[in-house]
């Protein structure tokens, strides 16, 4: 059996994870998830797929994806939140999934609108292939995530799949990737995109360029960038950054700014419309957010 079908978990609460019948969601361009909902994204009634992956660890990946979800679901859109590797997390701990739950399920207007999977789960916080190796469970493959982010797409109108660490981190010992995950998904007809989680100071320009050229020599569409955490007291480098990271993403727009210790916020639905782009269903303006926080 595979490590998708042994350690598939559902967190939705009504038992087997399938919501009501999906309306879809309008299809937008790169840097665009908006739309006229009931549409779908590629005309089929299918909901959009976006894989959220950062210049490394612990850059606010899930937060961010938590946000994007709260300000989808308060948007009207049915939303699916895939974790298909989760390290270092114990099995009877809450892993990102619920973090997820925590942060964003306030903002579902019913107990179908919002779904949370995990498909492998490894104790050690480590690279998904080294701590499937060390625990002696199975890796997951990239037609697990594939098929699994297609049967929710047929049930939501946006599926957000979190990766671990960085595009490149290993999940298997052939060495694939998320990003192989992701193509496996576009292999299916899904027209799967990916938005970058980005630090905010020194060093966010490289690990930035280096993900954009990742995904472009894999063909795969970067949808834009957020920062996962903006300094409450932020340098030059912080500051200059927010000009200059479009740049570093071969022109994909900046799509947000979540503050730091944003999952510590009173309303954290309004934080995350506040902090995301129209193209992310939110309300923030890059080029207001830059011209008064920038360096210029």
């Amino acid at each position: 059996m595979s490590a998708a079908a042994e350690n598939t978990t559902d967190r939705n609460g009504n038992g087997n994870g399938n919501g009501n019948e999906k309306t879809g969601t309008g299809m937008g361009t790169a840097g665009d998830m908006s739309g006229d909902a009931g549409t779908g994204t590629d005309g089929t009634g299918r909901g959009r797929v976006v894989f959220v992956t950062g210049t490394g660890t612990e850059v606010g990946k899930t937060v961010t994806t938590a946000a994007v979800t709260a300000s989808a679901l308060r948007a009207g859109l049915r939303v699916a939140v895939l974790k298909p590797g989760q390290t270092g997390v114990a099995p009877e701990e809450p892993g990102d999934a619920e973090e997820v739950r925590r942060l964003a399920g306030p903002a579902a207007p019913a107990p179908d609108a919002l779904t949370l999977r995990e498909l492998a789960r490894y104790p050690e916080p480590l690279a998904p292939d080294t701590a499937a190796r060390r625990s002696g469970l199975p890796c997951l493959a990239p037609e697990d995530v594939a098929k699994e982010v297609a049967a929710l797409a047929e049930r939501h109108d946006l599926v957000l799949v979190e990766g671990a660490g960085g595009l490149l981190v290993r999940y298997d010992e052939q060495g694939r990737t998320l990003a192989d995950q992701a193509r496996a998904v576009r292999g299916l007809g899904l027209p799967a995109e990916v938005l970058l989680v980005a630090t905010a100071g020194l060093g966010t320009l490289n690990t930035t360029a280096l993900t954009a050229e990742a995904l472009a020599a894999r063909g795969l569409p970067l949808l834009g960038v957020v920062v996962g955490a903006w300094p409450d007291s932020p340098g030059l480098a912080d500051r200059c950054n927010l000009a200059d990271l479009p740049r570093a993403a071969a022109g994909a727009p900046l799509l947000g700014a979540l503050p730091e210790q944003a999952g510590r916020a009173a309303d954290f639905t309004a934080l995350a419309i506040a902090a995301l782009a129209p193209a992310l269903h939110g309300s923030w303006d890059a080029a207001a957010f830059t011209a008064e926080h920038g360096a210029g």
